[in-house]
């Protein structure tokens, strides 16, 4: 039968003992200089050397080169007490918690007086001293306080408060610790080294957790795993498997998908984690101890090195980039509901019900009225409002000279040489009174640089024996691409969810990274939200950003990314929050033909002959020019317009939801004053009358 661990690397001196430097030192010293007391008192968790330490102790005062603190290890007293040796008749062990009463303490008390055989010192090591009753105590409360000159007491106990207060008080008292994990990561792989055996590192912190810092607890958990090993060594997921612990990739999953507030992912990882039949109450405490890790890595960005959080590199990175994108309050909040469901389940006979009402409470903040979930809101809410500062400054660059009206691009257009009229491309439709009279202007935005121009809208077709309308320029045909035809087939990527892209996701953006960085300063506030195919949606803060990011170059740079992560072609969508298309999809390949607002009906045009063919405006006269009469010299030409008369002055584009506001009719009307291109004033009744009935389909009830 093999020894166990935490027998066979039982300390057998001070120098040997780990983590309990605070104990060991001040004992050395006291052996040193012979300063050595009647009854000692030590006390601790369980685990973490007390009784080694009373063995030690016994063992370096019957040295025959003691006291000393550092026994010889070869004399007859320090083989006896080595850690497997046979023992010496001048040392009493005795287990308080099996031999508690007035009698035992009497027959020891009894012993006390009875000389050492071999050795120095009789020393009575008393363990689990807390259980000795107060009778018994009392009884060995003489011997206590005047003991006999070779005789030494030595208590050891996990609970102090509970021995005698007149026995504490004639006791030196020395508490003892936890290991803190550096030092027993340490011890554990100090044990693997000399065992031979090879064990991955991402096993050490589980192993660390599961003995709770005490140093045999621990030696027990790595002697179960070193027995069930293959040749392979001992690998994370065969400890995984035999701990009971929750996998690391699930803690991922969840910690990702509430920052995403994705539901259906949270409540999937809870249904894989009870069908593989994990406990609920260890997930719930497992996922405390992440959120632990997460604010102590949002509150202290060098805890990994300071040794406050003890995971493997590349799980640090991934706990910072989780760590930003919850943000503190809300950290604080998830810690705070996981810690109360902790509470609630013990007893419990539904813990799957509370963990997952705990974890419907995490995503819905604005289901409570608590402070802290107002708090979270709240920096939610500043998060969007930061991010949607930063993309505004960035969309000024292209906005500008997409998204303003034609009036104000006409005086920067006209310096272009060789620049088309856009005159031609934008068209005034009336569209047939149904219940309620429109007025409708139909344009098409400008397509982007790289993408092919869309062609013009038709015109609808005349009624008969109206005139026909006069014709602009002749434009070019430009071949575009139909709207029915198929996009290329693209090549499978593999199947993958939001929540295995979410954990590569810190790899495709440093290669985005690589490539462009422009486009990965904005992927700071993406969120992968689906993954269908190989089609990957992104939500984006705001709708600026989406827009952004849907740009066909942009798009570009994150499909390649992925194509080096996770290869084969892919191609990228961004959406403003956590779904809908805000942003328009961005392909991972050439970008298709924007996509234009769909035009309402039209109806034949109403005969207007006074608006259709004008022939080229004279030169008029300083008497046709001013009727007032006053001075000949020619009116100066207003500047801004165009040096041929286009059919109809050019309508300014439409707002977002198709209507046509008093600003766009007030800056057509100040593009012609006049209401024609030519000719003297006319009356402001009659213009109105007729802007009335050519726009709106009015008709005048006079008849005339």
């Amino acid at each position: 039968m093999a020894l166990a661990l935490y027998r066979r690397y039982r300390p057998a001196t001070f120098a040997e003992v780990v983590g309990q430097e605070h104990v060991t030192e001040p004992l050395r010293t006291a052996l040193s200089a012979g300063r050595v007391n009647h009854a000692y008192l030590f006390s601790g968790p369980r685990g973490c050397g007390k009784t080694s330490s009373a063995r030690i102790l016994a063992r370096s005062l019957n040295c025959v080169q003691g006291p000393t603190p550092d026994p010889c290890g070869v004399c007859e007293s320090c083989v006896a007490l080595a850690p497997n040796g046979p023992g010496s008749l001048d040392v009493t062990e005795m287990d308080a918690a099996s031999h508690n009463g007035v009698d035992d303490a009497r027959e020891l008390r009894d012993r006390a007086h009875f000389a050492p055989v071999s050795s120095r010192y009789r020393v009575f090591i008393i363990d689990e001293a807390h259980m000795v009753t107060t009778a018994a105590f009392n009884a060995l409360l003489k011997v206590v306080e005047e003991p006999p000159e070779h005789l030494i007491f030595v208590f050891a106990t996990t609970e102090p408060d509970k021995v005698l207060t007149t026995i504490r008080s004639r006791t030196h008292h020395y508490p003892f610790r936890l290991l803190p994990p550096s030092t027993l990561r340490a011890l554990l792989e100090r044990v693997c080294t000399e065992e031979g055996v090879a064990v991955e590192p991402a096993v050490y912190p589980l192993v660390v957790r599961a003995g709770g810092g005490s140093a045999r607890d621990s030696l027990s958990v790595l002697d179960q795993l070193l027995a069930g090993a293959g040749d392979e060594g001992v690998t994370y997921a065969h400890a995984v498997g035999l701990l009971g612990v929750t996998d690391v990739a699930i803690l991922d999953d969840v910690v990702d998908a509430l920052g995403a507030q994705d539901g259906p992912a949270v409540f999937g990882a809870v249904d894989r984690l009870v069908e593989a039949g994990h406990d609920p109450r260890r997930f719930a405490a497992d996922l405390l101890q992440r959120l632990r890790d997460l604010i102590l890595v949002h509150a202290v960005p060098d805890a990994g090195e300071r040794g406050l959080v003890d995971v493997p590199a590349d799980e640090l990175e991934r706990m910072v980039d989780q760590a930003a994108r919850l943000g503190p309050a809300a950290l604080a909040r998830h810690a705070e509901l996981v810690h109360t469901a902790l509470t609630e389940m013990r007893g419990a006979t539904a813990p799957r019900l509370l963990l997952e009402l705990v974890c419907a409470r995490m995503l819905l903040p604005a289901a409570s009225s608590a402070d802290a979930a107002m708090v979270q809101r709240l920096e939610g809410v500043e998060r969007r409002l930061a991010l949607g500062a930063q993309g505004g400054g960035a969309a000024t660059e292209d906005g500008a000279a997409r998204f303003a009206r034609p009036s104000q691009r006409s005086g920067a257009s006209g310096d272009d040489e060789g620049a088309p009229s856009r005159a031609g491309e934008l068209d005034a439709t009336v569209v047939p009174p149904t219940d309620r009279p429109t007025a409708t202007v139909a344009s098409r935005d400008e397509p982007p640089r790289d993408a092919p121009r869309p062609e013009a809208p038709r015109e609808a077709p005349a009624p008969p024996g109206a005139p026909a309308r006069s014709e602009g320029p002749a434009r070019p045909e430009v071949p575009t691409r139909p709207a029915s035809e198929p996009a290329p087939a693209r090549e499978a990527a593999g199947a993958i969810d939001a929540s295995a892209l979410r954990r590569v996701w810190p790899e495709v953006m440093n290669q985005v990274r690589e490539r462009n960085k422009p486009t990965h300063a904005l992927l700071q506030n993406a969120t992968v939200t689906a993954v269908e195919g190989t089609t990957v949606t992104l939500g984006m803060p705001t709708p600026p950003l989406a827009r952004q990011l849907s740009q066909p170059n942009r798009a570009d740079h994150v499909a390649a990314a992925l194509g080096v992560v996770l290869s084969g072609q892919w191609s990228v969508q961004a959406v403003h929050g956590a779904g809908g298309d805000a942003g328009g999809p961005g392909r991972g390949g050439r970008a298709d033909a924007p996509r234009s607002r769909p035009e309402p009906p039209r109806r034949p045009e109403r005969p207007a002959p006074e608006r259709q063919e004008r022939p080229q405006r004279p030169e008029r006269t300083a008497t046709e020019t001013s009727p007032r009469g006053g001075g000949d010299a020619p009116p100066a030409r207003r500047p801004g317009r165009p040096s041929e008369p286009a059919d109809i002055p050019p309508p300014p584009e439409p707002p977002e939801d198709g209507e046509v506001t008093e600003e766009d009719m007030y800056a057509e009307a100040a593009a012609d004053p006049g209401g024609t291109s030519g000719g003297a004033r006319r009356d402001p009744e009659e213009a109105a009358m007729e802007l009335l009935t050519s726009q709106l389909g009015a008709r005048r009830v006079d008849g005339r």
